[in-house]
């Protein structure tokens, strides 16, 4: 009897799986950061941006979504609104290679399967894993040597999608990082010539439209979760 029951309950999951629409595609559109150099906007796209985005649709109401992302950020005080900043006049430039996996939570039923349901405002809660550049040693002569750091950092945003013919759709979307580290921009206490920052994290944020291929055969949702 056990083994029956765990064979009907592999077959159920499997099929479910199965059952459900699977999105792959690309995102483009625009990175800042906001920190203890330049502007302090925390939606203000100056660096391209792009990277590659699958969604998993666990009924009409939820998508399971993984992403990798290539996110460039600068930072200038010669752009900044405070004459401290300005005069100061420190820039910097950094790359930062993220990977997240999170929750979009649509506010109306979006099933591309369905002719009415076929777009839908949604909001999205992330964690993720970021790479990027920071000071590993401060040489005598001033030249700075650099490492690959890894952290973390919890997005969070909101964004639209919609069908857009056939087997695509598309989405416009914002979300902002708040990381746990002050050195995406290289200001450390660590080392005197790099310690002109504040006190707190640092920030970033990714602002652009997706387009997505469908795949899958639609599931018989239930209600609810």
């Amino acid at each position: 009897m056990k083994k029956c029951i765990l064979f009907i309950i592999c077959i159920s999951f499997s099929s479910i799986s199965l059952g459900q629409i699977n999105e792959i595609g690309f995102f483009v559109g625009g990175s800042n950061y906001v920190g203890d150099i330049g502007r302090t906007h925390y939606i203000y796209p100056n660096q391209l941006a792009g990277g590659l985005i699958y969604k998993w649709n666990w009924n009409p109401r939820m998508a399971l979504r993984g992403t990798f992302s290539y996110l460039p950020i600068t930072g200038d005080d010669k752009e900044a609104s405070t004459d401290y900043k300005t005069e100061r006049g420190y820039q910097f430039s950094n790359t930062i290679n993220e990977f997240a996996v999170g929750l979009e939570y649509n506010f109306y039923e979006y099933d591309l399967s369905s002719p009415g349901k076929l777009s839908t405002p949604y909001i999205l809660i992330e964690l993720a894993s970021f790479q990027y550049k920071s000071a590993q040693n401060v040489a005598a002569n001033g030249s700075i040597s650099y490492t690959n750091k890894t952290s973390y950092a919890i997005p969070f945003g909101v964004g639209y999608k919609s069908k857009l013919g056939g087997a695509f759709a598309f989405a416009i979307e914002a979300k902002v990082r708040y990381t746990f580290e002050d050195d995406l921009d290289y200001a450390t206490g660590r080392f005197p010539a790099l310690d002109f920052g504040g006190n707190g994290n640092d920030w970033y944020a990714f602002t652009g439209v997706s387009l997505v291929y469908t795949f899958g055969r639609p599931a018989c949702y239930t209600k609810g979760l």
